[in-house]
Order: C-alpha cells, then sequence, then structure tokens
C-alpha cells in the first residue's frame, strides 16, 4: 500500500504462520499482493532459494542469525533490512559494506523501534540545531493499563527483553563513548496523557551511533521508559541472578537461571488482549541563531483498531518498511549502512505521518 511492491513473499518455517502472515496482509490491502512459503533460515539452501528474485527482504529473526543472512544477500544479490537486536553482530554486517556496494545491494542492519526510529528521531534533532552538544533519549513500548505486579505487558521476545535488561550500553559522556551498566541512572520523566513515567539504562538501544558521533556530540544516551515500580523488581531479579545464562546445579540437574526467569515472567507478562502505547522522546541541546536551545522531536503511537495492529508492531514493522521502500527506490545506495548514516530523517517522518503515526518537532530557547 504503501512501498509500491508489485508482490510480498511472506516466509518462515511454520508454513501456516507465513500463510496466516499472507492472508492477514492480502486483507487489509485488499489486494492479492502477498504469498506465503516455507523457509529455514538456519539452512543457507533455503534461504537462498527463498531470495531468488527479490528486491529487498526484511528479516524479523532473532539476530543471531542476521549475519549469515547478510552474507546470503549478498550472494543473492537481495537487499536487507533487519530488526537488529545486538550490537556487536551490527558492526560484524557493517563491515560487508564493500561486498554489498559490489553486489549492488544495500544492508541496514538494527531497524524497528528501538533501535531504529528513536535513532532517526535523534538525527532529526541534531538537524533542527545548528550545533548540537547533548541527545538524550527515552522510549518505551507500555500497556495502555499497566497491571500489578509488573506494570507492564510482554510485546516481544521475553529473551530480547532481558538482553536488553543486562550488560553495559555504549553511551557518550564527555565526547568519549562509556560503558554504562543496564537498570541504572533512574529518572523520573513525564509523558503527556501517561503521567510520570520511570527511565533506566538497558542496552543496545543506540546500536552503532556512538561510534558514529563520538567526537561530535559531547554526550549521547538512550534510556528506556516503564511504568513506576517495574524497574525495581526486575533490578531484584537480576540481583538474585535470575538473568544469569551461567547453569546451577539444582537436584541433580543443571538449569540455566534465564531460561527458568523466561519460562515464569512470559507465562504471567504475556497478554494477547493487551492495547499498547509506543512512545519515543528525544532531547537535543545546543544552539540555534546564537542561542542556547533545545530541539524536542516526540513521537507517541497507539493501538489501531482498525488494524489490531499494535504499536509496537506499527513502530518497529512500519520503520523497517519505510527502510526497505527507500532501498527499492533508490533513496538509500548500495553498500552497508548504519541507520544514522543511510535514513533521511525528514523523509522517513513524512512516511511515518502518512501511516498515521504522529511526530511533533519544536525547537525552543533555554
Amino acid at each position: 500500500m504503501h512501498g509500491d511492491a508489485d508482490s510480498i513473499l511472506m516466509g518462515d518455517v511454520n508454513l501456516s504462520a507465513a500463510d496466516s502472515a499472507a492472508r492477514r496482509v492480502n486483507r487489509l490491502t485488499g489486494e492479492k499482493v502477498a504469498d506465503a512459503t516455507k523457509v529455514d533460515a538456519k539452512k543457507p539452501e533455503s534461504v537462498l532459494r527463498f531470495l531468488k528474485g527479490v528486491d529487498v527482504f526484511l528479516s524479523a529473526v532473532p539476530y543471531t542469525f542476521n549475519l549469515s543472512l547478510s552474507r546470503l544477500a549478498v550472494k543473492a544479490k537481495a537487499s536487507m533490512v533487519d530488526l537488529g537486536g545486538h550490537t556487536g553482530i551490527v558492526r560484524k554486517q557493517l563491515k560487508l559494506d564493500s561486498p554489498a556496494s559490489k553486489a549492488g545491494i544495500a544492508i541496514v542492519p538494527d531497524c524497528g523501534m528501538g533501535p531504529g526510529a528513536n535513532i532517526t528521531l535523534a538525527v532529526r534533532a541534531i538537524q533542527m540545531l545548528d550545533r548540537a552538544d547533548e541527545v538524550r533519549i527515552y522510549d518505551g513500548g507500555l500497556p495502555l493499563r499497566p497491571r500489578p505486579p509488573w506494570n507492564y505487558s510482554l510485546f516481544f521476545s521475553v529473551g530480547g527483553l532481558t538482553n536488553e535488561y543486562t550488560g553495559t550500553a555504549t553511551f557518550l559522556r564527555g565526547g568519549k563513548m562509556v560503558e554504562v551498566p543496564a537498570l541504572t541512572e533512574q529518572e523520573e520523566i513525564m509523558v503527556p496523557s501517561l503521567g510520570i513515567l520511570e527511565a533506566r539504562v538497558t542496552t543496545g538501544g543506540l546500536s552503532t551511533m556512538p561510534w558514529t558521533y563520538e567526537g561530535t556530540l559531547r554526550v549521547l544516551e538512550n534510556k528506556t521508559l516503564r511504568y513506576p515500580g517495574h524497574w525495581s523488581r526486575m533490578e531484584a531479579f537480576a540481583d538474585l541472578g535470575l538473568f544469569s545464562e551461567k547453569p546451577v546445579n539444582i537436584g541433580g540437574s543443571r538449569i540455566v537461571p534465564r531460561d527458568m526467569f523466561h519460562r515464569l515472567f512470559e507465562a504471567q507478562a504475556s497478554d494477547p488482549e493487551a492495547r499498547d502505547v509506543a512512545v519515543i522522546h528525544v532531547v537535543a541541546r545546543g544552539m540555534k541563531n546564537a542561542l542556547p536551545s533545545l530541539a524536542i522531536v516526540d513521537l507517541i503511537d497507539r493501538y489501531d483498531e482498525k488494524t489490531g495492529f499494535r504499536a509496537m508492531e506499527r513502530l518497529t514493522g512500519g520503520h523497517a518498511a519505510i527502510v526497505a521502500a527507500m532501498i527499492a527506490r533508490g533513496t538509500i545506495q548500495p553498500g552497508a549502512h548504519s541507520v544514522e548514516s543511510a535514513v533521511p530523517p525528514e523523509e522517513c517522518i513524512r512516511e511515518a505521518r502518512k501511516r498515521g503515526i504522529a511526530v511533533t518537532e519544536k525547537v525552543e530557547g533555554i
């Protein structure tokens, strides 16, 4: 509908899941544009069969597959966008710039809501100033009606959640890259219609942006938004060791604590009926017309009753689809590119607005 595709091929290792997705696309567009096929990301020959004749594909599989899929994309000469999830893997993908360029394809990893749209909006905020010195990004996907005790509903894989809640985040402070532990540095942020939310450090949300802007920005950081009370409970689980991947011996069996947490938390935090709201709030501090100023970019999106898409789905899939369409139209040139270097923010925001996603921008003096 928005990308001017002649046809769309939905692939999954579970053919019934791919067929269900294709039928949903056809129903929403009112056209027979999507077909389904079986594809196994673990088998290169299966992926190459799937990519035959494909111009651009979007990888929504776990991030562990994305480096091998990028290499197969080069081999098949099919451009690629993915939902990322691991900055280390993304940096390896970007090293395929020369092979991708020679193959005449573009690879843009780490698209989606965050990383992805949050980075694009941050670049837009930087552009709104004559000089930006500090950029702070706050984002999160939340249930419209939080339920205790977690005040959270799981809108993506529980493995992706714990991946963000562990390790360290790479930020810029004093113009240099620093590592900041996950679940630290809580602050309160007022979000219209949602009230006071709590923000803490999580990992991976900035993707490669710190490397790109090191020496240009003095401060660059990203925190995740949650309803009050969520973070203190997650911190307790982390302190107890439930996010650890190191097996422990229990009654003669070796148990991975994180696997146990996944099994228990997913059962309690999953709610297929939950409506959600997604928030991205970017504040850039710097100079405009020789005056100290703030550039503020806000995005708030909610569950779409018409299509049945959650806000997280709209932003995650929407950003990736917009980037894929940019590749197909030639806006993004061949090579392997980071989101912050490849995606033109103003055009991306225009496309988001066409999809009913509200983005506001303003510059104000300090």
